[in-house]
C-alpha cells in the first residue's frame, strides 16, 4: 500500500533531523492523548456508587451523564473530523484535552446532579476529537512501512488507559472521595494538553487555506465522499464491532453466571484475560498490518476464533483454566484485528479526509456503545444470557462480511 500524503505542513524538523526519533516522538504524544481519552471514558463507571449518594440519585439517573457523553459523541463526530480537515488535527487535539480537563473539573466542582449531567456532555463534546486528530496525525508524520505498528501503539495506549482507570480513579477516591478522583483525571488531561502545545511543534499543521480542497481528481469530498459505498461499509464494521465488544465486555460475567453458575470470581479472572490479551494482541496486529495489504484476511482469522470463543461460552461449562485460556487467547486475536481495521479505513480515504472519514466511521463507536447496553440488558432482564452471545457471534459475522467484501488490494 501506498503512502498516503494529507495536505499538511511538516515541521523543518524532518528535512534536516532524524525522521525515526521524530516518528517515535510524534507516536508517544499522540498515544498519551489517547491514553487520557480512554481515561474519560472509564472515569464514571467504578466511581458509580459514591456519585449516586452524593447526588441522591438513582443509577439509572447517573447512567443518564453516560449517555450524554455518548449522544454528544455520536452527533459531534463527524463535525469534528470536518473541523480537523480545516483548521488542522494540532488545534483541535489540543482544544479536545483542555475542554476535557474542564468538563471533569466542572463535574467534580459545580454543585448538583444536572450540572454533573451538562458536564458529561461537554466530556463526550471533548472526546469527538481523538480519533479524528489522532489519525490524521499518524498518517502524515509516519512512513507507510511502519504506520501499522503506529495505530497498534495507539490503540494500546488507549486500552493501557481504560485497563488502569478503575484502579487509579478508587485508589484516588479512597483518598480524597470521587470529587478527588474527577480532579486527579482533570488535571491528567491539563497535563497532556499542555505536553502538546509545548511539544506541538513536532506534529504536522494544515497549509490549505480556508476554501480550498483537494482536487476534485483526486478524492471526492464532503458529504459525497462520506456517503460513498466503501465509507459506509467502516461505518457499519465499526458498529458491529462495538456491539461485540460491548456483548462481551459488560455482560460475560453476568451471563456466565446466569447460563452456568460461573463463579463471579472466575468470570472476572477471565474477563480480565481477555482485556489484558487484547492490549498485547494489539501490538502483535500493528507488527502483522505492516507485513500485508490483506488485512481483510487477518480480520478473518479473529474473527473465526472470538466467533467460537462466544459459542462456547454460551453452550459448554468449562472448567475455570479452560474458559480463562479460550477468553485469553481469545482477546489476543480480537486486539490483532484492531490495526489491521485502521488501515482497512485507511486504504480507502483520499488526501486531506482523515479527519472527516476517521471521525465519521468512529461514529459506529458511539452508536455501538449507546445500543448495546440497551439490547443485551433488555436480554438479561428477560432470561435470555445465551442470546446475548449468539447476538455477539451475529454482529462478528457481519463485520466480518463487511471486511471481505470491500476492494481487494493487488498483491
Amino acid at each position: 500500500m501506498s503512502s498516503t500524503s494529507e495536505p499538511l505542513a511538516l515541521p523543518a524538523e524532518t528535512a534536516s533531523g532524524s525522521r525515526w526519533s521524530r516518528e517515535t516522538r510524534v507516536i508517544a504524544l499522540i498515544a498519551a492523548a489517547h491514553f487520557v481519552s480512554h481515561v474519560h471514558i472509564m472515569l464514571l463507571p467504578p466511581l458509580f456508587g459514591e456519585v449516586r449518594e452524593a447526588f441522591g440519585v438513582s443509577y439509572i439517573q447517573i447512567g443518564l451523564a453516560l449517555t450524554a457523553f455518548n449522544v454528544a459523541s455520536a452527533l459531534l463526530q463527524t463535525p469534528a473530523g470536518f473541523l480537523v480537515d480545516r483548521i488542522g488535527p494540532r488545534v483541535m487535539l489540543t482544544g479536545g484535552l483542555l475542554l476535557g480537563a474542564a468538563a471533569i473539573a466542572a463535574a467534580a466542582l459545580l454543585p448538583g446532579y444536572w450540572f454533573f449531567v451538562i458536564a458529561y456532555a461537554f466530556l463526550g463534546v471533548a472526546n469527538t476529537v481523538y480519533h479524528p486528530a489522532d489519525y490524521t496525525i499518524l498518517s502524515a508524520t509516519v512512513d507507510h512501512k511502519r504506520i501499522g505498528k503506529a495505530f497498534s501503539i495507539h490503540t494500546f495506549a488507549g486500552y493501557l488507559g481504560s485497563g488502569v482507570t478503575p484502579a487509579m480513579v478508587l485508589a484516588c477516591a479512597a483518598i480524597w472521595g470521587w470529587r478527588g478522583g474527577f480532579l486527579f483525571a482533570a488535571g491528567l488531561s491539563l497535563a497532556v494538553g499542555l505536553l502538546v502545545i509545548v511539544a506541538g511543534g513536532i506534529l504536522p499543521r494544515v497549509v490549505h487555506k480556508p476554501g480550498q480542497q483537494p482536487a476534485k481528481s483526486d478524492a471526492k469530498v464532503g458529504l459525497g465522499l462520506l456517503l460513498s459505498v466503501p465509507i459506509l461499509r467502516n461505518l457499519l464494521f465499526f458498529f458491529c464491532l462495538a456491539m461485540a465488544n460491548g456483548g462481551i465486555q459488560t455482560f460475560t460475567v453476568v451471563g456466565l453466571g446466569a447460563i452456568h453458575d460461573t463463579p463471579f470470581a472466575v468470570a472476572n479472572v477471565a474477563l480480565s484475560g481477555f482485556l489484558l490479551c487484547s492490549a498485547f494482541g494489539v501490538l502483535l496486529g500493528g507488527l502483522v498490518a505492516d507485513r500485508t495489504p490483506h488485512h481483510e484476511r487477518v480480520a478473518a482469522v479473529g474473527f473465526a476464533f472470538t466467533s467460537a470463543m462466544a459459542i462456547l461460552m454460551a453452550w459448554v461449562n468449562m472448567p475455570a483454566v479452560v474458559l480463562v485460556g479460550v477468553m485469553s487467547l481469545g482477546g489476543l486475536l480480537n486486539g490483532v484485528i484492531q490495526p489491521s481495521r485502521d488501515m482497512m479505513v485507511r486504504a480507502v480515504t483520499p488526501p486531506g479526509s482523515f479527519g472527516k472519514v476517521f471521525g465519521f466511521v468512529s461514529t459506529g463507536f458511539n452508536l455501538g456503545g449507546m445500543f448495546a447496553p440497551l439490547l443485551y440488558g433488555w436480554l438479561m432482564d428477560r432470561g435470555e444470557p445465551r442470546a446475548i452471545f449468539m447476538i455477539v457471534v451475529g454482529f462478528i459475522f457481519l463485520a466480518l462480511v463487511t471486511a471481505i467484501t470491500r476492494a481487494k488490494p493487488k498483491d
